[in-house]
């Protein structure tokens, strides 16, 4: 009886090796699968200054916004302004598009950003308000070809 006994107790420690080393593979499989491609080089994260990001829109073609002035106290209506890279339009000196004499116009009112289907407008906390369509942003809107952007006293419709 007591080798029936041993050639159990070997069977069990033979048993239990082998699902270890199963154990062991099993996991060294997992582990290869999940980091399968990460040998390659790691991906970088890229923050663009407004030169490069202006040189990689011409790049790729993305074409500047237009904006016809409808109505405004210091540009002259009838007049094409072209906003090719995010422009600040507000009473600051270093606004893109400046409204100085316009009382309605905060430092930094607005900001526009051109996209392939019109313009970007968003509110840049304004105390007057930027508006698309005669309806006040309260977040940032895509102005479509044919919108109006209300800043202030000035009125711009977006064309083609």
């Amino acid at each position: 009886m007591t080798s029936l006994a041993l050639e159990t107790d070997e069977t069990l420690l033979i048993g239990k090796i082998a699902f270890l080393v199963l154990l062991y593979l099993f996991i060294l499989y997992v582990v290869r699968s999940a980091t399968k491609g990460m040998a390659q080089a790691p991906q970088e994260s890229i923050v663009l200054g407004a030169a490069e990001a202006n040189a990689l829109r011409a790049q790729h073609g993305l074409a500047p916004a237009r904006l016809l002035v409808l109505a405004s106290t210091e540009l002259g209506r009838g007049r094409t302004i072209e906003v090719a890279a995010p422009t600040v339009v507000g009473r600051d000196a270093a606004s893109g598009i400046r409204l100085e004499h316009d009382e309605f116009v905060s430092a930094r009112h607005a900001r526009i950003e051109p996209r392939p289907e019109g313009a970007m407008v968003d509110d840049l906390g304004s105390t007057n308000g930027t508006f698309v369509n005669g309806t006040k942003l309260e977040r940032a809107q895509l102005a479509k070809v044919g919108d109006v952007i209300r800043i202030g006293a000035t009125e711009l419709q977006v064309q083609a």
